[in-house]
């Protein structure tokens, strides 16, 4: 893994992390569009981690911490270059950045029917909270 590359993504990156997100998330979101990464980019320039190998982007995490909890979405890594620690390497950056904001617990969304994820999530030390239910509302904008 020497040649994997981890760093913020630039205002440039943002329509490929979109196209990246196509094909190697899992899901939508209602703020997967231009304005909304625009929007997260402008808010945290740091929160949007990506992994590049030989200059190819193959993996994405969003670390975003709001002064008091650590959020992560979005980890994801291309299927063709999954298994070969890119997941892990994004995590640990990611956590390295809540750490350095005084961050103290991360959480992370992870889709239900996601059982491959799981088992990534469960080896990283993350696990699910039998207490929560994630409730949510569309705003209108």
């Amino acid at each position: 893994m020497n040649d994997l590359h981890i760093a913020p993504a630039t205002p440039a990156d943002l329509p490929a992390v979109l196209d990246f997100w196509k094909g190697a998330a899992k899901g939508a979101s209602i703020s997967d569009d231009l304005a909304g990464v625009e929007r997260l980019y402008a808010r945290d320039p740091g929160a949007l981690l990506l992994a590049r190998r030989g200059g190819e982007l193959v993996g994405t995490v969003i670390a975003g911490f709001d002064g008091w909890r650590c959020h992560l979405y979005r980890l994801a890594v291309h299927p063709d270059h999954r298994r070969r620690g890119i997941g892990s390497a994004l995590l640990a950056a990611a956590e390295e950045r809540f750490a350095a904001l005084g961050g103290r617990r991360a959480d992370a969304m992870v889709l239900d029917g996601n059982e491959q994820a799981h088992g990534a999530w469960r080896a990283s030390g993350y696990g699910p909270e039998d207490i929560w239910t994630r409730w949510v509302k569309p705003l209108a904008g």
